[in-house]
């Protein structure tokens, strides 16, 4: 095992390193074509703008989408506030409805939640056993009123992925908009934003092995033609919808990184599926129970738990050899447990009785027979603890 390097990263739903070469795409951008993009009257920022609108076709081709429909934004969580901010303070004449759901990421949650303390509707779907949404509830839960429908492609820590092509379908039946928080399956999972009757679509480039600080909104520009209004204001970048110099190196990452992950996604989801299934194999042998979709699920994630097991003790246990969580990035530091998992019909117990595996494209198969042992001796070693 002496080639294996400690800890072994396996919390890919959190971040993921930058490939060596998205790293080797944006170097150039720091330092020789380091201009700014909306300086056009020279060579430095014709440069620049000619290597972010590349960028963008490169994007909008991935999902396809026209170049002239993407936004660059800092990252999702700023997607997910545009979007539905956006949406909801341009459509106040049609009505003030929105619909989301409680195992949303807290981005749209707490966005869900301010637009509320400003005088919108939010009705927020619950999920089965599983993490999915009841699409009857759905069509039950719309309006006169609603503008906007809100649900997550993948979730974040159990992985369940919803029936976005069906959602959106009936978004459009009713005449609502439909955006969705793709940051965990962009690059993951086949996108067709036109075949799946998305309007609004957020994503995100630390997730796909690009860098940190860069993400996109999809905005569709035909059939519905959507409009929004801007929560961030100065130069009008980006159609005046989102002002700000542009991170041309982030830009650059971003693209390269959505560009790898497509090319090797069929590769990559049937290794990861290989180990996942592998892992929960061996843990449901020692009485692991899986959180989440069995099968519609993303392929890299497994959120298991061990009932009687603080998830806390499973990882302090093993933090010197294996990176991995109890949940999302964004609340893992609360002792609050997981709402995804509370609404999943779970207990506060076995809440906290949960650990969250994200596999990544850099470990290997030795990496993952080790963590499938090594997690296994920290439960042994704590149930003498107990004893």
């Amino acid at each position: 095992m002496s080639e294996i390097k400690f800890p072994i990263y396996l919390d890919s739903h959190a971040t993921t390193p930058v490939d060596s070469r998205v790293f080797d795409e944006m170097k150039p951008y720091f330092t020789e074509y380091f201009g700014n993009a909306s300086s056009l009257d020279h060579s430095f920022g014709y440069d620049a703008s000619i290597a972010v609108q590349q960028a963008r076709e490169s994007i909008a081709k991935s999902i396809g989408a026209k170049i002239d429909e993407i936004i660059f934004t800092s990252g999702a969580t700023e997607s997910d506030n545009l979007a539905l901010t956006g949406v909801m303070e341009r459509n106040k004449s049609k009505g003030n409805h929105l619909i989301t759901c409680v195992t949303e990421h807290h981005a749209i949650l707490d966005t869900a939640k301010h637009l509320e303390d400003n005088g919108c509707k939010v009705t927020y779907l619950s999920v089965d056993e599983y993490g999915s949404v009841d699409l009857d509830e759905l069509k039950n839960s719309i309006t006169d009123e609603t503008v906007l429908i809100s649900i997550m492609f993948a979730n974040n820590e159990i992985g369940t992925i919803q029936n976005i092509e069906e959602i959106g379908k009936i978004a459009h039946e009713y005449d609502v908009l439909f955006h969705t928080d793709a940051a965990q399956a962009l690059g993951h999972i086949p996108i067709d934003v036109k075949k799946m009757n998305i309007d609004l679509m957020s994503m995100s480039s630390h997730k796909i092995y690009g860098p940190k600080g860069i993400g996109a909104l999809y905005v569709r520009s035909i059939m519905p033609r959507v409009k929004i209004n801007s929560i961030v204001y100065g130069g009008g970048q980006e159609r005046n919808i989102r002002s700000g110099t542009l991170n041309v190196p982030g830009i650059v990452g971003f693209a390269k990184a959505v560009e790898i992950a497509i090319d090797d996604m069929d590769a990559e989801n049937k290794k990861y599926k290989k180990w996942t299934d592998t892992m929960l194999e061996e843990f449901s042998s020692v009485g692991g129970k899986l959180n989440g979709h069995l099968t519609n699920r993303l392929n890299h994630n497994l959120n298991i738990r061990f009932d009687g097991v603080q998830s806390k003790s499973i990882i302090n246990t093993v933090s010197k050899k294996l990176a991995i969580s109890a949940g999302s990035a964004c609340t893992s530091d609360l002792v609050e447990p997981s709402h995804v998992l509370l609404a999943l019909g779970l207990s506060e117990k076995q809440a906290h009785n949960s650990i969250r595996i994200g596999c990544n494209r850099f470990n290997t198969d030795k990496e993952i027979d080790f963590a499938i042992t090594e997690i296994l001796n920290a439960l042994k070693s704590i149930a003498k603890i107990r004893v």
